[in-house]
């Protein structure tokens, strides 16, 4: 059966990459998986792999989520994008989208979740972050903005939580090899004139101990202990998988 058969999942971002390592994960331990996502077709196919159930719903249009209840025990915030510009010039409108999509909705799907879990005296939020919640890079002001911002959701959750048998933590990994990042593999490769691994050595990893990628199910194990029995005194915390970059 599994030790998560009975509960509920949620995953954001769970048609691809680390979302639907996710979604596999926990439903290898026997939870019954939501895979959401904008992209509802990709979230059919991942959710067919074990059963599982879809909600396609854009998390950028946050306002229809200030309504919204949530009968799940375990939520991981997954959903993102990215955007690499200067300061100067970056579009203001997609730095409000990519705040209301990484910060303002699982605000509100915690929001959303929290009654049920206190009711039930259990529920683990698991918050997706990165390395950008901890360290900074030029270039990405949204999306290290957001990712900081996710860290102090977290943190406050695990303080109004604890008393009601919930945990919230952040799982922040360094690069992971998803179909995103090897698209910009790619494409820097093509346009340095240099091999895809140089690529990924002295572009991604420049600060990391470990040189390589983190895979998704690397990242996806974390977060299926993080939602087990053995993590229950485990919240507040902020997880690094990134190969050593945050050591510096």
């Amino acid at each position: 059966m599994g030790e998560l058969a009975g509960r509920r999942a949620l995953v954001t971002g769970g048609a691809s990459g680390i979302g639907a390592a996710c979604a596999r994960e926990l439903a290898a331990r026997g939870a019954e998986v939501t895979v959401a996502d904008i992209d509802g077709e990709g979230a059919e196919k991942v959710a067919a792999e074990f059963g599982g159930r879809t909600w396609q719903v854009d998390l950028s249009e946050a306002n229809a989520l200030e309504d919204l209840r949530l009968e799940t025990d375990i939520l991981v915030n997954n959903a993102g994008v990215q955007t690499v510009s200067p300061i100067t010039d970056f579009p203001p409108e997609r730095f409000r989208m990519m705040l209301r999509l990484m910060v303002e909705a699982p605000f509100l799907l915690t929001r959303a979740a929290l009654p049920h879990m206190y009711a039930q005296g259990y529920g683990r939020i698991i918050n997706l972050s990165s390395v950008h919640g901890l360290r900074a890079s030029a270039f990405k002001s949204a999306y290290v903005t957001a990712k900081h911002a996710l860290e102090g959701l977290s943190k406050v959750t695990a303080l109004e939580g604890g008393p009601h048998g919930v945990t919230s933590n952040c799982v922040n990994p360094g690069y992971v090899r998803t179909p995103l990042v090897d698209k910009q593999i790619a494409d820097q490769a093509a346009a340095h004139g240099i091999p895809e691994q140089e690529v990924v050595e002295r572009v991604m990893l420049t600060e990391n101990a470990i040189k390589r990628l983190v895979e998704p199910d690397e990242v996806a194990s974390l977060v299926g202990w993080l939602a087990s029995d053995a993590a229950r005194m485990v919240t507040g915390a902020s997880y690094t998988m990134d190969g050593g970059w945050s050591a510096r």
